[in-house]
């Protein structure tokens, strides 16, 4: 019979030596089918040979619960632990380490922004306090906007730049941190991330692909490409706040998925998180009648952008009758020279049982622009005619059609018939009543709304500022170099999104300050971080750190996001003269500006 194990031996710390190195490990076990133990071992750091404890990877990731489990022998020194941000007590700070003169004045900025807009408060609580962890992940979101490398060189940036992190991120470093990140940490970011959302807020939904070099990854599969590359892709959903200006959901998906399947999730997952009643605007590639139902279910406030060939739409562009320079019934909007007309809906929808939901305001907005229409129309003629050259060529010639799909979509203006054997064209004419709905159809577009009171003009405008979220895609792709899935493993990719989510919250509220505040004098919001760049932090030994002067543009950056200057480091001095008493009230201390 096998001895009894108590239950705390598994958190008790042991030494191991492998080769020239020492580490300090456990030795938990799992049970076997036949009820036989295996032993692994567990390394939480290394061991100096005078037995001064170094945490490690596993050390660090771990929560703070786990560390609390962990029995140290007697005679270990843990001084290090205790240097640890997780673990470090109020007081005089003073840098321990060799001296150090580092790049600073943009993460300076950049940690600013994290706290402002309670990140850095949001991810502590999510990791249970273990601020090595955030630290380390902050330095991760921190590198892409600042460098737009990947993260193969993070270490050797570390060496000239001050980061959060006090370790070196080697690549192996950061395979472990991401493989540390799960589903849990994910949902409670956006439950802490929705307590910050308002009532009614605007927030648009779209999904973007990405490509992968890998093949290992479930959701990785061939899908409509965006930038028509060969290669397998995932799709990345997204929910950006118009008004806060920052993402508040991400979600990754297969790469076949269309976008009018993910609503279900996205639906469940942002009640599940918490989030207030916020408006959902989408585009066409989330119209469908199931989806529509789904927020009629749920409640959901949305402003769906739907086609003209609905047939719930073109019944009203019917009723117009031949139009002859503008529909009669519309009205027009002076300053954009749109038509609009709105329509109330009566949509009812069974529920579970014999429960029946009523729509919440459910209106149809039609628009009308007769500029739009004229183009339109030439492009509608000019795609029949070059349809028309091509079939005549392929009859003359006696070459033979692609497949039924194929001609589907290339000559969708026109009725082909050939023959099945060879498939030689026999005969072409224009499809009439395709073509004639088209032409009704033009210039007209549209949108719904439900559980919102909008007028049409105001509900067109909120849909317009739907593309901020497009540049945030492009920023993501393109700036912070995520346009490829690069990750080999679930674990890691689930934690790289963690990342890029984080990353992306703060190059957003980056340039949306940018727009609002410095486009005049910066040319792009790169050129903000580039600015601050040159501020250093010198570190010497024994003693408080220091900041170099902040002047300049740096001080107009500073004012537009309304942050103070660090302390000695603004261009006005308070002099520290200590006057000579005299009766009365004491002369107010003179403050010289410094040339700058």
């Amino acid at each position: 019979m096998a001895r009894p194990t108590k239950e705390d031996s598994v958190y008790r710390l042991s030494p191991h030596k492998n080769g020239k190195y020492m580490y300090a490990s456990t030795h938990p076990f799992t049970l076997t089918q036949d009820n036989k133990r295996k032993y692994r071992l567990l390394h939480w750091g290394t061991l100096t040979p005078e037995l001064k404890f170094i945490p490690g990877k596993q050390y660090l990731y771990a929560s703070m619960e786990e560390r609390g489990k962990l029995i140290f022998p007697e005679g270990w020194d843990l001084s290090e632990i205790d240097k640890l941000a997780s673990n470090r007590k109020q007081g005089r700070v003073a840098h321990e380490g060799e001296d150090l003169n580092r790049l600073y004045g943009d993460i300076w900025l950049l940690e600013r922004i994290a706290e402002s807009t309670g990140l850095r408060k949001d991810l502590t609580s999510v990791f249970d306090g273990n601020a090595e962890m955030v630290n380390d992940i902050l330095t991760l979101a921190y590198y892409p906007i600042v460098t737009g490398n990947n993260y193969s060189r993070v270490a050797r940036w570390q060496r000239i730049v001050k980061t959060p992190s006090r370790s070196e991120l080697y690549p192996a470093m950061i395979t472990r941190l991401s493989q540390s990140i799960t589903e849990q940490h994910r949902m409670d970011l956006f439950r802490l991330r929705a307590q910050r959302l308002w009532k009614d807020e605007l927030c648009a939904v779209d999904s973007t692909s990405r490509s992968a070099y890998g093949s290992s990854l479930a959701d990785i599969h061939w899908g409509r490409n965006k930038e028509h590359l060969p290669l397998e892709q995932t799709t990345s959903l997204v929910v950006y706040s118009l008004t806060t200006h920052m993402p508040v959901y991400y979600r990754e998906f297969p790469g076949n998925i269309p976008d009018s399947r993910s609503v279900e999730t996205l639906l469940t997952e942002v009640e599940h998180a918490g989030f207030p009643r916020v408006v959902f605007i989408t585009d066409r590639g989330y119209e469908s009648i199931q989806n529509m139902e789904r927020y009629i279910l749920r409640g959901q406030p949305m402003i769906m952008s739907v086609s003209v060939h609905q047939d719930l739409v073109l019944k009203r562009i019917l009723e117009f009758g031949v139009i002859d320079g503008r529909p009669e019934g519309m009205d027009i909007d002076v300053k954009t020279r749109v038509y609009y007309k709105q329509y109330d809906i009566d949509y009812k929808v069974k529920g579970n049982g014999d429960t029946v939901h009523e729509a919440d305001r459910m209106r149809l907005n039609l628009y009308f622009n007769a500029v739009r229409r004229g183009e339109d129309l030439s492009a509608l003629d000019a795609s029949i005619e070059a349809q028309r050259q091509a079939l005549q060529e392929i009859k003359d010639k006696g070459l033979a059609l692609d497949d039924d799909a194929t001609v589907k979509r290339n000559y969708n203006w026109f009725i082909v018939k050939y023959n099945e054997q060879d498939r030689t064209v026999l005969s072409f004419s224009i499809n009439e009543k395709k073509v004639s709905k088209a032409r009704r159809a033009a210039g007209f577009f549209a949108n719904i709304t439900l559980g919102l009171d909008k007028t049409p003009m105001e509900a067109m405008r909120d849909y317009k500022i739907r593309d901020e979220q497009e540049k945030y895609f492009h920023q993501m792709k393109s700036q912070l170099c995520f346009d490829r899935q690069r990750c080999w493993s679930e674990e890691g990719k689930n934690g790289m999104l963690f990342i890029l989510f984080v990353s992306m919250i703060l190059a957003s509220q980056v340039k949306h300050v940018w727009k609002t505040k410095l486009e005049k004098q910066f040319a792009t919001s790169l050129d903000v971080l580039d600015e601050m760049r040159a501020i250093r932090c010198i570190e010497h030994k024994g003693r408080k750190s220091s900041i170099t002067p902040f002047v300049g543009a740096q001080l107009d950056i500073c004012e537009a996001f309304g942050f103070d200057v660090p302390e000695g480091c603004a261009p006005k001095y308070r002099s520290k003269r200590v006057e000579p008493k005299r009766r009365g009230r004491p002369r107010k201390q003179r403050t010289e500006t410094l040339e700058h």
